[in-house]
């Protein structure tokens, strides 16, 4: 009876190991591609987009020059600004959506964490300026604030976008120290010029 009893004995269990094992490498991969994805490089630097900024800060230069009056050369910049701006955002998301990368990724907010500060205290001190009547030097803030800005975002970014705004930084300077006279056509270097040019470099290297 004894050994009839130990051979009804249900068997023991096994443990899903296999079940186990795929759930852990299942999370093995995601923690891997979050890591990546934050180490990556913001890569929807337009350069398209870039030379289409440049080419209408040319033309905003152009039509500055022959305002009579401080406010409507201010303006004219102003406008520019903010035509420049969705230019960007617009060719920085139809770059991503090419990429097939999300625009606002782990590299793209960290690019936008380090680029909006600067932005915003281009904007304040740009408000605080124009009220005082000091609109000669704007031209040395504003190319200033933007290339730091474009440095800081930069180290998000792929190599050249640092140099860029290295290379406004050093415009910026240029015209703080320069005559005022010189200010709307710096303007036109940094901002045509600069855009331009980096536009082009990305653009070949980088794509679109």
């Amino acid at each position: 009876m004894a050994s009839i009893r130990q051979i009804r004995r249900p068997p023991e269990r096994v443990p899903s190991e296999p079940v186990a094992l795929q759930a852990h490498a299942l999370d093995n991969l995601r923690y891997i591609r979050q890591a990546m994805e934050r180490a990556g490089s913001f890569t929807a630097v337009p350069g398209i987009g870039g030379v289409f900024m440049g080419a209408t800060a040319i033309a905003a230069a152009w039509i500055a020059a022959s305002r009579s009056t401080a406010t409507g050369w201010f303006i004219t910049w102003l406008s520019e600004a903010t035509l420049a701006l969705l230019i960007g955002i617009a060719a920085a998301a139809r770059k991503s959506v090419h990429a097939r990368i999300p625009l606002l990724s782990a590299p793209g907010r960290k690019f936008l964490a380090a680029f909006v500060p600067s932005m915003v205290a281009g904007a304040l001190l740009t408000a605080v300026l124009f009220r005082a009547g000091v609109t000669s030097v704007l031209p040395g803030v504003w190319l200033l604030l933007y290339g730091a800005a474009v440095v800081s975002g930069g180290a998000a970014s792929v190599r050249v976008v640092p140099l860029m705004g290295a290379s406004f930084m050093a415009l910026g300077a240029t015209a703080l120290l320069a005559p005022a006279s010189w200010g709307n056509a710096l303007l036109a270097a940094g901002f045509g010029g600069l855009h331009i040019l980096f536009g082009v470099l990305i653009s070949v290297k980088y794509g679109g």
